[in-house]
């Protein structure tokens, strides 16, 4: 079984497309697009922990948005210029899935990044803050 053979065996058609084969999933239809529940997401791959929720923001921009990753080790980057434009592609450094794109039109007093993030690549894992 080829590595890739794993992968469509452990992810369901969409996130294959997406983590896989680097695609992207129609605004606003992705599950943790409007989640606003504490707790990590966490690559749909490898399980590493990218993203937090008190990182989390509504751009309005259909995707989930984050003004930074959990640490910046575990994202990586790469120029992409598909689709007739120069973007900045962001990867789980562990396992190499696409995630989405990062761009500079985020918060100004914050970071100014706006990670723009499929929900396809991502788990939620909830945090009880009740304690």
């Amino acid at each position: 079984m080829t590595e890739e053979d794993k992968w469509r065996e452990k992810l369901s058609p969409e996130d294959y497309r997406v983590c896989r084969l680097k695609g992207t999933e129609q605004p606003f239809t992705g599950e943790h697009y409007d989640n606003v529940r504490n707790g990590k997401y966490l690559c749909k791959c490898c399980g590493e922990e990218l993203f937090t929720s008190e990182k989390k923001y509504d751009s309005g921009c259909g995707w989930p948005s984050f003004d930074q990753p959990a640490n910046e080790e575990v994202v990586r980057y790469e120029s992409d210029k598909t689709l007739g434009m120069i973007r900045v592609e962001v990867m789980c450094d562990h396992c190499g899935s696409h995630l989405g794109h990062v761009f500079d039109d985020g918060p100004r007093e914050t970071t100014g990044k706006r990670f723009c993030i499929n929900s396809a690549s991502l788990n939620f894992e909830e945090e009880d803050v009740s304690e």
